[in-house]
């Protein structure tokens, strides 16, 4: 267990890093509630030269800005003025790559989610989506910036192991706006055994 080093970010494969954390914890401590879910499903973008990346062709705006920070900086950004979405920037400053975290398999802090989601059983709807597991964890666009080393949001090596033939990999969702990019395997969705 532990804080992912930094050194787990500043890699320049943003493929690999998506794979790579699946079985990985997602933890947030929000207000001295700590929650946490150990993460299932990601999506990468390959910053300039993907089409469905935010940072296409180099697109630096307000929003974008933190994608071009130095890897293991969180970037939460509002989709549909509804949900907010979090990734994992990733690689060396000025290079825009980013990992979203689409869905989690909750572990601790789950009354906390429950009142957060306004639900009362923790079904499977609870964190499997990108918005919903952000708002079960208490993220906001707000935290965008963050350092994934400090006390707000981070992740940990829960030491599990993903076996390769658990993964299936695909097209990511929700990017047909990106011609052939929208077709590339860069969804990663494990189902663990547990």
């Amino acid at each position: 267990m532990g804080k992912l080093s930094r050194e787990f970010y500043l890699r320049d494969d943003v493929v690999q890093i998506s794979r790579d954390l699946l079985g990985k914890e997602l933890c947030t401590n929000m207000g001295g509630v700590v929650a946490s879910g150990i993460i299932t499903e990601t999506e990468a973008y390959a910053g300039t030269d993907d089409r469905a990346s935010h940072a296409f062709s180099n697109r630096r705006t307000n929003r974008t800005e933190v994608m071009f920070a130095e890897g293991g900086t969180a970037y939460v950004y509002l989709c549909y003025g509804i949900h907010h979405l979090f990734n994992v920037v990733c690689n060396y400053k000025d290079i825009p790559h980013a990992v979203l975290i689409r869905a989690i398999r909750p572990s601790t802090g789950i009354s906390a989610m429950l009142t957060r989601r306004n639900k009362k059983l923790a079904d499977k709807t609870l964190s499997a989506g990108p918005g919903t597991l952000s708002q079960a964890l208490g993220i906001k666009t707000s935290h965008s910036g963050l350092d994934l080393a400090g006390e707000k949001i981070w992740i940990e090596d829960s030491q599990i192991a993903v076996e390769e033939k658990a993964i299936f990999a695909g097209p990511r969702i929700g990017v047909d706006y990106a011609g052939a990019d929208a077709h590339l395997p860069y969804r990663f969705l494990w189902k663990p055994a547990f």
